[in-house]
């Protein structure tokens, strides 16, 4: 096959507050003309940049953002993190069917990814017999907050579970350090959440404040299969023998690829809507397993995997105690509020 050759052309949005991010993607079309759209850590940025997109008619391939509905927001939108409902509302009905937990209390950051997954876990865990009987909104996407109050006030409605999503990194290190400081374990309340709060860079850190966590995500670097092992051993030999790849590595990963796939199907020539045409239904072997760009809602559709937090040989290890294969986005496949729209 013809080599190609694809030129990054990097610009740094700083915050997720939405406004950095249009005046980088007005640049990237505008003065640098570049023929695919990729990134966006963050849904707001994702959100404020939908419109431009939409403007410069390119292809935009999403690499983290969660929030549900925003492939709706934009034709050009194609995603291949994940959407905040696959794993909300798959681990919403896990909580009652394989925890046999009957009533939860959900805590989240106070922005759209983070109400998107209490709508999500709240959805399908009541569908599924058990109640939510508390709701607490815990700040906001940029500091890191103080989370013994909301914490406590979870711990004195003592639910089976307490269903939590915080963005990775700080957030989800103190989270699972708030939680141990609680004594929440030992009250017989289990923390659970998408993998956010388990994320493979700073799972160690947390050491054994983490073993019992609960999560239901699409990736962690302890998943046993063959591209995942070669996927972990190239990125250490990158990174160093201590680096570990997370979710939002797989994200860029299979974005990467799957610009790949529209480079070489189109032999080199960007055209945006051949560009889409490409990628509708387009299938990958992922380090995550196996994947797919639903040809309807350009959102991906992969495994989700139920995983408790245990120690192994002096390290923390995610553990596979479930999984289910080939899930979609609910929201969309609900037509839920926002998702409804194409």
């Amino acid at each position: 096959m013809r080599p190609y050759k694809i030129t990054l052309i990097k610009r740094d949005v700083k915050d997720p507050g939405g406004a950095n991010a249009k005046i980088a993607v007005q640049e990237l079309l505008t003065q640098d003309n570049v023929d695919i759209l990729a990134g966006w850590i963050y849904s707001p940025n994702a959100i404020a940049s939908a419109p431009i997109v939409t403007a410069g008619k390119k292809l935009a391939v999403i690499m983290n953002a969660g929030t549900a509905h925003i492939t709706n927001m934009s034709p050009y939108y194609v995603r291949t993190s994940f959407s905040m409902w696959h794993a909300g509302y798959a681990l919403g009905e896990a909580s009652a069917k394989l925890l046999n937990a009957k009533t939860a209390v959900v805590g989240y950051t106070d922005f759209p990814p983070g109400k998107d997954s209490l709508a999500a876990f709240k959805r399908s865990f009541e569908a599924t017999g058990g109640k939510v009987i508390d709701e607490i909104p815990m700040g906001g996407a940029g500091a890191v907050p103080d989370f013994t109050p909301f914490f406590q006030r979870a711990k004195d409605k003592k639910p089976d579970v307490f269903f939590v999503f915080v963005p990775a990194g700080d957030h989800a290190a103190a989270v699972v350090k708030t939680y141990a400081a609680l004594g929440m374990r030992d009250a017989g309340i289990k923390l659970i959440g998408p993998g956010d709060i388990t994320q493979d860079t700073k799972l160690q850190a947390m050491g054994a404040a983490a073993v019992g966590l609960i999560t239901m995500h699409h990736y962690h670097a302890d998943l046993d299969n063959p591209e995942n092992k070669r996927f972990v051993e190239a990125w250490k030999k990158e990174y160093g023998a201590t680096a570990t790849p997370d979710f939002m590595a797989v994200g860029g990963y299979d974005g990467m690829a799957a610009i790949v796939h529209v480079v070489q199907t189109l032999k080199g020539k960007i055209e945006t809507e051949a560009a889409l045409d490409a990628l509708k239904g387009w299938k990958f072997a992922s380090p995550r397993g196996p994947i797919m760009i639903d040809p309807v809602t350009r959102d991906i559709v992969m495994n989700e995997y139920l995983s408790e937090a245990v120690m192994k040989d002096g390290r923390v290890y995610q553990k596979v105690i479930g999984k289910i294969d080939g899930v979609r986005d609910a929201c969309k496949e609900q037509k839920i509020g926002p998702c409804a729209a194409r």
